[in-house]
């Protein structure tokens, strides 16, 4: 049960309650007040109706009397019968009334723990700069929101550092790597080269490639991990060199959405088989544009698709055989598609291969998401 609730009906409770008791002890006083006996010409008249045993008017009084004690018996049957209607009433009202304003403060008291709640909904690796920014007096709702702004300006530090350690290893290590590809393609491209020497040679160059593609794959994946500051108009059938396609137009950085549909033909065609088929479909609706790019190839298990979206991640878990790719392509997406604030699925099919499918929001006439 939703703690509003459960403080509404504490509230309800406690409210009905106390008007249960203030009737109790209402209806207690009056029902002692209206039993008193009372005089009637200097006869005692009993609530029973009974004249006392004390001396009395004349025997010709004695029929007034008794008629007097009828009628404040009715009487007394009155009020006390009212008495109980309203008290019941007034008892269900209180308690009505109780419920609406506890439900009320529930609401107010509990509108900045909501607030808490749908910041860190919203919070992912590319978020992390939000803050709650709560107002109000200094009380423990207000230091809860504190501390977790706190809590979210240390991960953002260790996030960005990480990113930026990333970035600047890539970085440091493309130098050499250049410079190593440089010195093996003038040292060993001499036609006189010992013929034994040359799978060593073409070796070495495509460990080497495959050593820069990785840096580069590090690179873009610690950069595409930020946050978007360029947003400019852009169609993703193009993207895709596909203009028999339906437009698809969204809004965000060109070069990074460039390599996000790269990255997806280039998957499709790494990891395809024989039947070679890649089928690429763009969509778009009111609010969302939508491309999907479909291989063939071996079958995929649907527990291993979400693994594939996992940085060095291969089908079955294969981190071997790195000449057709350092395991990048789909984690670079999903981290494009995250810094855009968009979604990416996968699905595999049923005679084998895998269909991405990339959502984004659609760009408004003047290049601005919707």
């Amino acid at each position: 049960m939703p703690i509003r609730r459960r403080l509404t009906l504490t509230y309800g409770s406690v409210f009905f309650l106390a008007a249960a008791i203030l009737v109790a002890i209402n209806y207690v006083v009056v029902d002692q007040i209206v039993n008193q006996q009372v005089l009637a010409e200097g006869a005692m008249i009993q609530p029973s109706g009974e004249a006392g045993p004390r001396p009395g008017p004349p025997p010709g009084d004695a029929f007034f009397a008794s008629s007097v004690n009828d009628q404040i018996g009715r009487y007394r049957e009155l009020v006390m019968s009212w008495l109980l209607r309203w008290s019941l009433l007034a008892t269900a009202m209180v308690g009505l009334a109780g419920l609406a304003t506890g439900w009320l403060i529930a609401r107010r008291a509990l509108r900045p723990l909501q607030t808490v709640t749908e910041t860190a909904r919203k919070l992912s690796e590319e978020t992390l700069h939000r803050r709650i920014s709560l107002g109000g007096p200094p009380d423990e709702i207000r230091e809860l929101a504190d501390t977790f702004d706190s809590m979210l300006e240390r991960l953002d530090r260790a996030f960005d550092g990480q990113r930026r350690f990333v970035a600047n290893v890539s970085h440091e290590l493309r130098t050499p790597l250049a410079i190593n590809r440089a010195l093996l393609q003038v040292s060993l491209s001499d036609d006189a080269l010992p013929r034994p020497l040359r799978p060593v040679r073409d070796e070495l160059l495509a460990a080497n490639g495959r050593q820069e593609r990785l840096i580069e794959g590090l690179l873009l994946l610690a950069q595409s991990e930020r946050e978007v500051t360029v947003r400019e108009p852009v169609d993703l059938r193009d993207l895709a060199d596909r203009p028999d396609l339906p437009p698809a137009p969204t809004a965000g950085d060109p070069v990074l959405l460039e390599r996000m549909v790269a990255n997806l033909l280039d998957n499709a065609a790494k990891y395809n088989d024989e039947r070679g088929l890649i089928e690429v479909r763009t969509a778009a609706s009111a609010d969302q544009v939508a491309i999907t790019v479909e291989n063939t190839g071996p079958v995929v298990p649907a527990a291993q698709v979400a693994l594939l979206f996992e940085p060095f991640s291969r089908l079955e878990r294969d981190r071997v055989g790195s000449a057709s790719g350092a395991g990048l392509g789909l984690s670079i997406v999903r981290a494009i598609v995250r810094a855009h604030g968009g979604t990416v699925a996968a699905a595999p099919r049923e005679d084998g291969g895998l269909a991405v499918t990339v959502r984004l929001s659609r760009a408004a006439p003047g290049g601005v998401n919707v």
